[in-house]
């Protein structure tokens, strides 16, 4: 009983530390899944800022691009493996059920390979249909649930602002984005469409871009900076009228977040680790006391102090260890709840679980160390004659 109260705190230590690192990694994941439903090797362009009377009006305060911008990035920048342009505006929706209110995207018909989305059911727009502006539209599954719940929408007709469209595939589920919105709550349409017959103008709101790798983002961001700057006649030392972001910029700075939290959770498990180390030493200190008479008669028929010394120490390190690979078996049993019965990810990393057990080696070796030299250093005489 007393060696389980002993290596007890190195089992709630062990746990926690295995258990606190899974939890962040987990969230850390969750964060790299929802970026990456954000499409792949994505590159966006938005509008830039204008200023006047030096009063600098915010992002997207100016707004230059053009249905030309997009074919000079597919003619001028080979880095880029597929480029949208997308005409964004918000309808009610009417058709089937009732009505709903969302976002309509007018895109290209690569958009889906750059967000790397496929379709449920039915079929995309096509390049007869963009040149045609054509009245299609595909719909995201928060719509469906919305407008034919229990049905197929395909073939279907919504108006979107008095104009018909005819359903002609729905999205697969997305989720949530990382900024916690519904990706599925949306409507695509040919750009050209939504531009001339929702929106008017010339102007597009914002374009999307891939590259053909992740290792060429930054060069195709290069490329592509320079073909904008090229299109919008901006002189050397200029400002750019746009901003350019990549998937990388998004990504690094999510991770890095989540990895803080990690580290923090670790470090803050990691004390009661060292709170279980002095639990050892004290209770090492207590066997040395209550096996003097032991310690003496040993020495007393030749046992070298080096053999005490190992003897404690010993004892200190298979506490340490067996309340460490406890520790391991509760953390797996602790994760397993975790991804079962709630929503909070947990990935157990194997190295974590390594490092958590030498560590546990070490601190019993550490915090033994001193009680087994005092037990080592006992004089034989004074030690039989100990009551």
């Amino acid at each position: 009983m007393r060696s389980l109260l002993t290596a007890l705190g190195i089992i709630i230590g062990v746990a926690a530390v295995v258990v606190m690192v899974a939890i962040g990694d987990g969230a850390q994941q969750q964060v790299e899944q929802q970026i990456a439903a954000l499409g792949t090797n994505m590159i966006i362009i938005f509008p830039g800022s204008s200023s006047s009377g030096g009063i600098n009006r915010g992002a997207g305060s100016i707004n230059r691009f053009t249905m030309d911008d997009v074919q000079k990035i597919k003619d001028g920048a080979p880095l880029i493996q597929y480029v949208s342009p997308v005409v964004r505006t918000s309808a009610q929706i009417i058709g089937g059920a009732g009505n709903w209110s969302t976002q309509i995207l007018g895109v290209a018909t690569n958009y889906l390979n750059i967000r790397d989305w496929p379709l449920s059911s039915g079929s995309f727009f096509n390049d007869r249909d963009v040149l045609s502006r054509a009245k299609v539209a595909v719909l995201g599954q928060t719509v469906v649930n919305n407008l034919f719940p229990n049905q197929d929408p395909v073939g279907q007709q919504i108006r979107i602002r008095n104009v018909p469209f005819i359903v002609i595939g729905v999205l697969s589920p997305k989720g949530q984005s990382a900024m916690g919105s519904d990706n599925d709550d949306v409507v695509l349409a040919p750009s050209t469409t939504v531009l001339d017959r929702l929106v008017g103008g010339r102007y597009i709101s914002y374009i999307q871009a891939s590259a053909f790798s992740t290792d060429q983002i930054d060069q195709a961001q290069k490329q592509l900076t320079a073909v904008m700057r090229q299109a919008h006649h901006i002189k050397p030392g200029e400002d750019d009228d746009f901003t350019v972001r990549n998937q990388a910029d998004i990504t690094a700075a999510a991770t890095a977040t989540s990895a803080v939290l990690t580290i923090l959770l670790g470090s803050v498990a990691g004390v009661s680790l060292i709170v279980g180390g002095i639990g050892i030493m004290n209770i090492m200190l207590v066997s040395v006391t209550e096996r003097t008479r032991e310690i003496g008669i040993r020495l007393s028929i030749g046992a070298r102090t080096s053999d005490i010394l190992v003897q404690f120490l010993t004892e200190a390190l298979v506490l340490s260890l067996a309340g460490g690979l406890i520790g391991i078996l509760l953390s797996f049993g602790i994760t397993y709840i975790l991804n079962t019965y709630t929503s909070q990810a947990a990935y157990i990393k194997p190295q974590i679980v390594l490092l958590a057990f030498s560590f546990a080696g070490i601190i019993g070796v550490f915090f033994g160390f001193y009680p087994a030299r005092k037990a080592a250093k006992l004089n034989p005489i004074d030690a039989l004659r100990y009551e």
